[in-house]
């Protein structure tokens, strides 16, 4: 299997739910961290297993050169908004300031660097880019959907 879709983490939504948690999706620094196609990234795992270099979102499948470094680049911009049914976690584009030489790039892990219980590094997410991308000694850009980095829909 490889990539095949953008999903959020249950684990992550349950561990907010419970206060297992002290998510802050709003005010805890974002990560992106991009990854190859030798993964099948799965939104049912464990909350171990959604963290950034553990598991298959191990650094040894995770894509970085030059101005995109490993461990991902932070997002800017951050916000989570609620529009009736609908609470959506936007962010600005993320790209590298610096030159970068990446191939094969075929999604992200979205993190919170910033949580250490449960676990560290705790996933909030995966977004899919559609095939892979690539760039040669220029600059990565991850264009978020208008429809922001996630949504949760609750009715």
């Amino acid at each position: 299997m490889s990539w095949s879709n953008s999903k959020i983490f249950a684990q992550t939504v349950l561990d907010g739910l419970n206060n297992t948690t002290a998510l802050d999706l709003g005010a805890d620094t974002l990560k992106a961290a991009l990854y190859n196609n030798s993964i099948t990234p799965d939104n049912t795992v464990s909350a171990a297993n959604t963290a950034y270099n553990a598991g298959q979102w191990a650094n040894t499948n995770e894509q970085s050169n030059g101005g995109w470094s490993a461990g991902g680049l932070a997002l800017g911009s951050v916000t989570w908004s609620k529009s009736a049914a609908v609470d959506t976690l936007a962010a600005a584009n993320t790209a590298n300031g610096s030159a970068a030489t990446l191939s094969n790039v075929y999604g992200c892990l979205v993190y919170d660097s910033t949580l250490s219980t449960p676990v560290a590094d705790q996933g909030v997410c995966f977004n899919y880019f559609g095939g892979a991308s690539s760039v040669t000694a220029g600059t990565l850009t991850i264009v978020w959907n208008a429809s922001g980095v996630m949504q949760l829909t609750l009715t």
